[in-house]
């Protein structure tokens, strides 16, 4: 299933050199058979592109490339190279996958994440910048702009090279759509580097268009996180972040708005300034028994081969 090559002993073979970073033996089985670089392993539908990247093997990331590895295989959690490279912060591998033309608009069937949600939740902002940097869309615009509105796949694949022979032109509508385009529950990157207390992400998405007032919504595999309706503001307060509160208020957040809890953006800033992190989260789900017992973002479950 998934695997043209069937249970393929080579293929396994490549996969433990991609994982592990064995080049030589990467090198060998590939010359041996090019086609191996579009394995897929039987249960996750992980390719050794997947795996490489996700430890960041640089090298064997642009051997299974220049292979024909498929820059856009998804795995059964619908995530890609990229995504996994985003995860673990490996700017140069998706310096890299990006050089490939890959689609930077994906998004993940566990919940909806692209690559940006991935970089932001874990505050790697080295990556963000890669994906965010001179943006022209992997897909033509007005297939973004329905991506965004019902969490669709765009499938064309036309290029993200300001120099590709699409001829596209920088987009700077296009690239905030994509910055707050949200997850599941209406969660967008912002949210995600708020509630981690990433500052440095967050200063860099709202520079870049992130939109301080978004809210979530009531469904989705988010949508207990911290309560339907709330902004980065009341992802931040809950993690106990002063600074990026600080930050956000700074950027025009509003204090006021009010969450399906019943919980003012605003008001966990001023206890915010008496209690330090510890007794804020101990404080925070004393007096909030509806709200979520967890406080980090969803875990990112890997998928495993």
């Amino acid at each position: 299933m998934g695997n043209s090559l069937g249970c393929s002993a080579s293929g396994e073979r490549l996969v433990s050199a991609a994982r592990d970073g064995d080049a030589i033996e990467a090198r060998m089985l590939l010359e041996l058979s090019p086609a191996l670089a579009r394995y897929s392993t039987f249960g996750g539908l992980n390719t050794p592109l997947h795996f490489a990247a996700a430890k960041g093997h640089l090298d064997i990331v642009t051997m299974l490339l220049e292979k024909g590895a498929d820059v856009n295989a998804r795995n059964y959690c619908g995530q890609t190279a990229l995504m996994h490279a985003c995860r673990h912060g490996h700017w140069e591998v998706v310096q890299m996958l990006l050089l490939f033309r890959c689609n930077v608009t994906r998004a993940d069937y566990l919940s909806g994440r692209t690559a940006l949600h991935f970089a932001a939740h874990d505050g790697f902002v080295r990556c963000i910048r890669l994906l965010v940097a001179d943006f022209v869309p992997s897909v033509a615009l007005e297939d973004i702009a329905s991506s965004v509105v019902d969490g669709g796949d765009c499938q064309t694949n036309s290029g993200s090279s300001p120099n590709s022979s699409s001829g596209q032109k920088f987009n700077e509508s296009a690239r905030v759509r994509y910055i707050n385009k949200p997850a599941d529950g209406g969660v967008t990157a912002l949210h995600m580097a708020a509630l981690n207390g990433h500052l440095d992400c967050m200063q860099l998405l709202i520079d870049l268009g992130a939109n301080v007032s978004a809210v979530s919504f009531p469904y989705g595999t988010t949508a207990n996180l911290i309560g339907a309706g709330s902004t980065p503001l009341h992802y931040a307060a809950g993690g106990g972040k002063q600074e990026c509160c600080e930050l956000l208020i700074s950027k025009g957040a509003s204090r006021l708005t009010l969450n399906c809890n019943g919980c003012l953006g605003g008001f966990p800033l001023m206890l915010l300034e008496y209690l330090d992190g510890a007794l804020w989260s101990h404080y925070f789900l004393q007096i909030h028994t509806r709200m979520s017992l967890y406080f980090n973002c969803p875990v990112i479950l890997p998928c495993h081969s």
